[in-house]
């Protein structure tokens, strides 16, 4: 993959008249260099491409970065005016056709194609165009779902300029269960939710201390839009997303936008990909979904890592050694309160003594003399139905020890928000997905995985062919026309949109070859 990004310094174009046009050390361009500069555009249309670049705010982009000249300028020095407005709209242009962020450390996830775009052809027709505004326009709207993207970051923007929408404070860590009184709370989310039924906050009822069924009915669809559990009981969880600044929702949206731009063409061959803040697999077939279940990623302390790897083999029964961190900070607190318990799960106790390996009998260990700095066992779980892996690994070799796995609580696959685990997939449908993975593969079928499950024995199946697997970052998507927001579990959308503040090296374009090559110092 090769990145290639944007300027804000003019472009070295060999073409049409910018052949001529030489900046500065200072980087400005002077009346000298402004008389170089083609007059393919009239007044009119440099003083619209400048109201153009005013308003890319609309695209996710600000204006600030690219020093669009104020119009007073256009009445003081023309020439000037005319050639610091190209300059920025050459810039922009970059930025809207490359994208603006650059490479971030740990998200492989994120793909673009720089060398498919047709940069230098792009900067020509703005060069030459008698309009050149309708040339920005043309490219802010060709990332995939750029049109109802923006129509909602118009839609936030306009609500956040009305002063946005209520934050709720009190105890936002307690449940909020239908059917209580709560003089505090329950007005401030029935203002909060004004937006979905404007009778909550009509007349008395926008002071009405008990949570009603009207108020319910809102919360559920609330929960529902937001991919919670829409049981409209009001825990941490639906607080915390309630609470999300609109500010953060403008900029997941402006980070949709830029991480669509220069976005390859999609592969064609089967593959699975994982949408980490969205909890979904899905199994594709080029452009169809062969599979689509729910999956637990890891909790905010554990983050599933951005990964591009291949599942190659399944291992059915398998037993569970449990990694150092897990062993220290999950498993002791239980081997703590009952290590009988434990033990009939399956899980055994280790220590290295003398050089070898030994079992220890956990009920006649004082696990108080442990703690999560200090805990020198180490833990295995026995294949069975309640080791932590359930009945099947889905291996995928990385340096992360990252694979997809079955998992005895079920239970968690209705929750909305399912960041649960300590970086592995949990899996919704194994034995589907098994049956895709399989298929191909010499002496395996369904029926035979069933007698190998039944047979409790710890067995590894070499797939026939590798299947790619992308785990990604991806928190607003676009479903039939509409745009679907999840939160922003890792901080990964933040972190984004700080590159994007901080933007790339500038590339030079090329004539010959259209694309950008060369780094310019900033």
């Amino acid at each position: 993959m090769r990145y290639m990004y944007g300027m804000r310094a003019v472009l070295a174009l060999p073409f049409l008249a910018f052949a001529t046009l030489a900046l500065p050390a200072s980087g400005l361009v002077g009346p000298a260099q402004a008389q170089a500069v083609a007059a393919a555009a009239s007044d009119a249309a440099v003083h619209r491409l400048a109201e153009r670049l005013s308003r890319l705010a609309e695209d996710g982009l600000d204006p600030r970065w690219y020093a669009v000249p104020a119009a007073d300028l256009a009445a003081a020095d023309p020439a000037r005016f005319r050639a610091e407005t190209l300059r920025a709209a050459q810039a922009a242009l970059t930025d809207l056709l490359l994208g603006r962020a650059g490479p971030i450390r740990g998200r492989v996830d994120l793909r673009r194609d720089t060398a498919a775009v047709p940069l230098g052809a792009w900067m020509a027709e703005l060069a030459s165009a008698s309009d050149p505004a309708t040339v920005i326009d043309r490219a802010a709207d060709l990332p995939p779902d750029a049109r109802a993207l923006k129509a909602e970051l118009a839609r936030l923007r306009a609500l956040a300029a009305a002063g946005g929408w209520p934050r709720i404070s009190g105890n936002t860590r307690g449940t909020l269960e239908p059917g209580t009184m709560d003089a505090a709370r329950v007005p401030q989310l029935r203002a909060r939710l004004a937006s979905i039924d404007p009778g909550l906050v009509e007349g008395p009822a926008a002071n009405n201390p008990l949570y009603d069924d009207r108020l319910l009915a809102a919360v559920r669809l609330y929960q529902a839009a937001e991919g919670l559990e829409p049981d409209g009981r009001v825990g941490p969880i639906t607080w915390d997303v309630l609470n999300t600044p609109i500010e953060s929702r403008i900029n997941q949206l402006r980070v949709a936008l830029d991480m669509r731009r220069a976005q390859p063409a999609q592969p064609t061959e089967r593959r699975i990909e994982v949408n980490i803040p969205h909890f979904r697999l899905h199994l594709l077939e080029g452009q169809r979904v062969v599979q689509d279940m729910a999956v637990i990623v890891g909790r905010r302390d554990r983050q599933t890592p951005m990964l591009n790897v291949r599942l190659t083999s399944v291992t059915f029964n398998p037993s569970w050694g449990a990694p150092e961190r897990n062993a220290r900070e999950d498993l002791l607190p239980r081997f703590r309160r009952d290590p009988a318990a434990m033990q009939a799960a399956g899980y055994r106790l280790f220590q290295r003594i003398d050089g070898e390996v030994v079992q220890v009998d956990a009920t006649q260990v004082d696990f108080s003399n442990y703690n999560r700095n200090h805990f020198p066992y180490f833990v295995r779980q026995d294949a069975g139905d309640r080791n932590a892996l359930g009945r099947m690994r889905f291996n995928m070799p990385n340096n992360d020890d990252i694979f997809m796995h079955d998992t005895p609580d079920r239970h968690l696959f209705s929750r909305g928000q399912r960041a649960f685990s300590s970086g592995c997939i949990r899996l919704e449908r194994p034995m589907e997905l098994l049956s895709e993975a399989l298929s191909g593969t010499a002496g395996w079928d369904r029926a035979r995985a069933d007698r190998v499950l039944a047979g409790r024995a710890t067995t590894g199946a070499t797939l026939a062919r590798s299947i790619p697997v992308r785990l990604h970052y991806t928190t607003t998507i676009v479903e039939g026309g509409r745009v679907v927001m999840r939160t922003d579990i890792y901080g990964l959308d933040a972190d984004y949109a700080r590159a994007m503040e901080r933007g790339t090296p500038q590339r030079i374009a090329s004539a010959e070859g259209g694309n950008a090559r060369g780094a310019a110092a900033r």
